[in-house]
């Protein structure tokens, strides 16, 4: 079965390379981009506006290859893709929860950008904490390590 998908839109950021990306939008805090949104797709941003924040998915363009483990940034260790965010994934799909800071037509403005400039915009939807927000047990090998995310940056090593 082939399973093809066409990008809504754009995502922009101040960020043209990899290298030194904040690796998740914890992050990113104050970081500033917009989302264009393809003509066809407009009447589907109705009533977006009311959510404070949204859930993107979109292409990691640069990705050119897959690995089934690697070693992600916040550990040393390599770990089946799986069990991590890395971006070498059989489908490049990512996915980043932002602040939507306000729409205008076709471009929404938002905050918390840890996406590289020009990635294609697959999806997006609304963040709804009653629905999204849950209670964990556990959090694997990243136990103890998650916090750290906020300042650590990408090195280029998934490129």
């Amino acid at each position: 079965m082939e399973v093809v998908y066409r990008p809504i839109g754009i995502v922009h950021s101040p960020f043209e390379d990899v290298e030194g990306m904040p690796i998740q939008p914890s992050g990113a805090r104050g970081v500033e981009g917009w989302i264009e949104v393809y003509p066809d797709y407009v009447a589907g941003l109705a009533d977006l506006e009311g959510f404070s924040h949204i859930v993107l998915l979109y292409h990691f363009h640069q990705v050119t290859q897959m690995q089934l483990v690697v070693r992600p940034f916040l550990d040393g260790e390599p770990r089946g893709v799986f069990a991590t965010r890395a971006p070498k994934r059989p489908n490049p799909i990512g996915l980043s929860v932002v602040r939507l800071v306000r729409v205008e037509g076709a471009t929404l403005w938002i905050e918390g950008v840890d996406v590289l400039n020009g990635t294609p915009l697959l999806d997006l939807k609304p963040y709804v904490p009653a629905f999204d927000h849950h209670p964990v047990e556990r959090t694997g090998w990243l136990d103890g390590k998650g916090d750290a995310a906020h300042r650590q940056r990408s090195d280029g090593r998934f490129r």
